[in-house]
């Protein structure tokens, strides 16, 4: 059964803050003078609506402590640029790191917001150039902004696309450079994606990431964990689910408790193959 309560986004728990760090994670706050599995990532991995997220369930198959650093709405950016948030990941016996979009972060092209990374902030001269028919203080969103961008056809698209992917990748590599530990990417994708996006569409989150450019970092990193998911409105989770008046739309796009069990089961299963 859903629950209709106002505001409701953390199930149980409130949010909560680690050191120094300004981001809002999901609660319970974890020890982390103990060994500890740092789960980083964005909103699937915070867990937005659902009781039990990936990591909670991670860390009863594991026995270990899984502390839960998913931001609603962080990308890259808002991992490297929190000091606190890398010194914690340093400090972590093992990593599990959710792959974010492309579209998510600051480029040459365009600015994004330092937490809130989805929030489209300012054009560069590049792109202004680029698309002089564009007013960029239309948008406010990464997604509204690459999709208007995209209307105008695939050729001048392929430069933004080329620009995204080419920072995502020296940002991965930067973000897991900086990391210790057993390193596991973990990749959730959504059923029916397409490959070429500037083709067919931008698909379904990580936004222009391709099986290539994950391939890249393979050699940087323990383990690689494709997941392919559904979001709730598509897999029947909607009424186990808990989200507030109004929220049933944004709902929909999430995971729901199920797919987190089986995310968390694959996850389970990757650790314990390296084991071995």
């Amino acid at each position: 059964m859903s629950y209709e309560r106002p505001g409701v986004d953390t199930p149980g728990d409130q949010t909560c803050q680690y050191g120094a760090s300004k981001l809002h994670f999901r609660g319970p706050k974890r020890p982390l003078d103990v060994p500890y599995v740092a789960c980083i990532g964005g909103t699937e991995t915070f867990g937005r609506f659902v009781p039990d997220p990936f990591p909670a369930v991670l860390e009863r198959r594991l026995g270990e402590v899984c502390v839960n650093l998913g931001c609603i709405n962080g990308g890259l950016d808002t991992v490297i640029q929190d000091p606190e948030l890398l010194r914690m990941a340093h400090k972590a016996d093992i990593s599990i790191l959710q792959l974010p979009g492309a579209h998510n972060l600051s480029n040459r092209l365009y600015r994004v917001h330092p937490r809130r990374n989805d929030r489209f902030l300012q054009a560069s001269e590049t792109l202004a150039g680029l698309y002089p028919e564009v007013d960029f203080t239309e948008f406010h969103f990464n997604k509204h902004l690459l999709n208007h961008l995209l209307a105008f056809g695939a050729d001048r698209f392929s430069l933004v696309k080329r620009e995204l992917q080419q920072a995502w990748l020296a940002r991965m590599r930067l973000l897991v450079s900086q990391m210790d530990g057993v390193i596991a990417l973990l990749w959730l994708r959504y059923d029916g994606q397409e490959e070429d996006v500037a083709e067919s569409g931008m698909g379904a989150d990580p936004w222009l990431i391709t099986s290539d450019m994950v391939e890249k970092l393979r050699n940087d990193v323990s383990t690689i964990v494709e997941v392919s998911v559904q979001p709730a409105g598509a897999s029947d989770e909607l009424e186990d689910m808990i989200f507030g008046t109004m929220q049933e739309p944004a709902a929909e796009h999430m995971m729901g408790p199920a797919t987190h069990q089986i995310v968390a089961d694959k996850v389970y299963r990757a650790l314990r193959d390296l084991d071995e």
